[in-house]
């Protein structure tokens, strides 16, 4: 039986704009589309969120009735266990069912489907099957090129490659309603040879949710600080300004080499005069186990001297409260298309937290301004040098300036952004 079809209501209103908005991720790890969800119910339209319910969502989603979660089954186990020439497959059928099943019988038709890539494989397929079946208008939020992702494992040559970069520049083509990018620059290459995508295409910028505000009150950052276990120990320090506390969020995939991080703390523990140093890594992924277990050896090896190093899985609140309470962020995201922005700075920055950011990729410069709100690195040494400068006696103007530059960057907000560039295409803004 083939799903049930979106009928247009005439004279529409807000009230009848209904989205579905598919991830095929855990959500609670997936802000911006988060942030999407809450956006179109902000303004009364009816969201179906979709993916996988693994991290608790923002707090602001669960509370709102004009949200439904529609969880998705995560593949059994056992495929983990078997090789990658049968996981793979099984995986992706596994995904494709789940997929048709929420999203073609589960879930209400709605007007709007917008979609997640990466990953592309087999969203983008299913998604533009869903969306002719049910009369939905379909739009994809360009985060990254899922092939590019793949690449930074299997290599650009690889037959697996260069099959998901057809895929996905066939089905980007195929997509009959719009897109959006997260920058320019990913934009314009959309629009070029061999993507040559023809519907419009939208650049919405990723900006920071209420919830990442800068520190106005230090009793606040005190209590915070005493409060949080990883820092508890070292609190009256931060606060004397005796230990600096640096922040790096990851989700711990090879897209982020951490090698970075360790060696160059390694390099500023070592130097003469360097002052104390927690860093706070949070989040989880495939390879923190492997990291940690770095850490231990480089910390038992005595190369960390007055430096620790602490790994986190925080709620998104606290998350946000120690972003306004560090004294630098530091992002390791190197972009596998080198059109793509990392969301972790734009937090960052939203909680007026200045950062250092791996800066060699093409669209570095449309969120960091060199000097401004942040430093730019390519190399462990180089992170190490900005740590020592910033962190060395004649470092505190430059913190200063850059902590400046990031609170005006806090001023630029999502829900700004999404009603300029989303707010009448889905029809909520008159």
């Amino acid at each position: 039986m083939l799903p049930s079809r979106y009928v247009k209501h005439s004279p529409a209103s807000k009230e009848s704009v209904s989205v579905q908005i598919l991830v095929l991720g855990d959500i609670g790890r997936s802000p911006r589309m988060q942030y999407h969800a809450l956006s179109v119910a902000r303004h009364g339209g009816r969201v179906d969120l979709i993916g996988y319910h693994e991290s608790p969502p923002h707090p602001d989603l669960l509370a709102n009735p004009r949200v439904k979660i529609y969880p998705l089954s995560l593949p059994p186990a056992f495929l983990k266990a078997l090789p990658f020439i049968l996981s793979g497959p099984l995986k992706v059928l596994w995904q494709v069912w789940t997929l048709i099943r929420v999203l073609g019988y589960q879930t209400p038709p709605a007007r709007w489907l917008l979609v997640q890539n990466p990953p592309s494989i087999p969203t983008l397929a299913i998604a533009l099957v869903i969306s002719i079946l049910r009369n939905t208008h379909l739009m994809i939020d360009w985060h990254n090129y899922g092939w590019t992702i793949l690449a930074g494992t299997k290599g650009r040559n690889h037959p697996f490659v260069e099959i998901a970069k057809a895929y996905e520049i066939a089905l980007g083509q195929a997509a009959p309603t719009a897109s959006i990018t997260v920058t320019h620059a990913m934009k314009r290459q959309l629009q070029e040879p061999p993507y040559s995508i023809k519907s419009p295409i939208l650049t919405l910028h990723d900006r920071p949710a209420a919830i990442f505000q800068p520190l106005d009150s230090p009793p606040d950052r005190r209590a915070f600080l005493e409060r949080l276990t990883e820092t508890r120990d070292v609190a009256a320090n931060i606060m004397a300004g005796e230990t600096r506390l640096i922040v790096s969020s990851t989700s711990w995939t090879p897209d982020e080499d951490f090698s970075l991080l360790l060696d160059a703390l390694v390099t500023y523990a070592n130097a003469s005069a360097a002052q104390p140093l927690l860093a706070i890594i949070t989040g989880k992924g495939p390879q923190k186990a492997h990291y940690e277990a770095r850490i231990r050896d480089l910390q038992a090896a005595g190369k960390l001297p007055n430096v620790r190093v602490r790994t986190a899985w925080l709620a998104i609140e606290d998350y946000a409260r120690l972003l306004r309470c560090a004294d630098l962020g530091v992002c390791l995201h190197m972009s596998s298309s080198g059109v793509d922005l990392p969301m972790k700075v734009v937090d960052m920055f939203g909680s007026g937290l200045p950062v250092a950011a791996y800066a060699g990729y093409e669209s570095f410069g449309e969120l960091v301004e060199e000097g401004v709100n942040g430093c730019g690195f390519e190399t462990a040494d180089e992170l190490a040098a900005i740590l020592r400068r910033l962190f060395g006696e004649k470092g505190a103007d430059e913190l200063r300036t850059l902590r400046r530059g990031a609170r005006k960057e806090s001023e630029l907000r999502w829900d700004e952004e999404w009603d300029r560039v989303l707010g009448r295409v889905f029809g909520l803004i008159d």
